[in-house]
């Protein structure tokens, strides 16, 4: 989701530039959503895993671009350049730089951007150049309109506004710890701010967890919405509390504040909140950064990257957000 999201600042530029050109988006049909109602892309194409790559290479052929970016260099994108026969542009994901700063703890990265401006590198040939705007989401109505139904059945007043808790993530060192969360929300709740949960299917007993230790003021509404609702949810929000996700990105995405809690990855990777009303929390460790997208457990044991952040600490940054 993160790395979708990722390059929609370059989709704008690309458009805003050539206006009249034909612009397709090739992803995995799971994360079609995510571009679905963006005015910016002429054709976004699905493919499922199961399909040959050889068949999506034969549509690419047959499309007649004149360019092509590979913004995820990864073996099975370098697979479909090579099934293509076309020349394909890449952006510099500094692999080397990042193995050393993993496993020796030095920091040798010379280019300091985002990763969203490195992107901008795999289109050098379309004279497009960063416009130093957010990344973007675009709500459906009835995305809203679904949003909006949940939180007058919670009897939530949306005229007050809530915090969003945001806890999974698919890989458990990016995971603040459950008691944590759940200390955050009745801390939050305490001080008589709703908080909603946000999550996938996954995480249902987690964000329910969390909602219950809250009492009535909080609620969880994970599992029960498609990525257009959840993405509502973020946008009505007043800010939103999450990790190293890509739902952290989708709430950047539709412009609502973020305090982001990062752990096992650093600023240098090029990861962090984009152009976004966003505060960033970490713990300044020596075995900082352990891996460039988390693990399945800590390599030390004892997760101090994100046990280290106390719920206090957390709150007092959502108070300092503007509203």
């Amino acid at each position: 989701m993160g790395d979708i999201l990722l390059t929609t600042p370059l989709i704008r530029a690309i458009r805003r530039r050539h206006p009249d050109a034909w612009i397709t988006f090739i992803t995995k049909a799971a994360f079609v959503p995510l571009l679905a109602g963006n005015p910016r892309l002429n054709e976004i194409v699905g493919h499922q895993p199961t399909t040959p790559l050889s068949a999506l290479a034969r549509r690419v052929r047959a499309g007649g671009f004149t360019h092509h970016l590979d913004l995820h260099d990864s073996l099975r994108s370098r697979a479909l350049a090579a099934l293509t026969a076309r020349r394909w542009h890449r952006y510099p994901k500094h692999r080397f730089a990042r193995a050393v700063l993993i496993r020796f703890k030095r920091d040798i990265y010379r280019d300091r951007r985002h990763v969203v401006e490195r992107y901008f590198d795999a289109a050098r040939e379309l004279d497009v150049q960063p416009d130093e705007g957010p990344l973007e989401f675009f709500v459906p109505r009835t995305g809203l309109e679904q949003a909006r139904r949940f939180l007058a059945d919670q009897r939530l007043d949306p005229v007050a506004t809530f915090v969003a808790l945001v806890p999974g993530a698919a890989h458990a060192t990016k995971r603040w710890p459950v008691g944590h969360w759940q200390r955050l929300a009745a801390l939050l709740t305490a001080q008589g701010v709703q908080v909603v949960v946000v999550g996938g299917e996954a995480e249902q007993a987690a964000c329910e967890d969390i909602a219950t230790a809250a009492g009535d003021l909080a609620t969880s509404a994970a599992g029960r919405f498609d990525l257009a609702g959840s993405a509502a949810l973020l946008k009505l929000a007043r800010c939103a509390v999450a990790g190293d996700t890509g739902p952290m990105h989708l709430a950047t995405a539709v412009g609502t504040p973020v305090v982001a809690l990062y752990g096992p990855t650093v600023r240098a990777f090029g990861f962090f909140p984009y152009r976004a009303r966003a505060t960033v929390l970490e713990r300044d460790l020596p075995c900082r950064p352990c891996s460039s997208m988390g693990g399945p457990a800590c390599p030390l044991g004892h997760h101090r990257c994100l046990v280290d952040l106390t719920p206090e600490t957390v709150l007092d940054q959502v108070r300092r957000l503007p509203r």
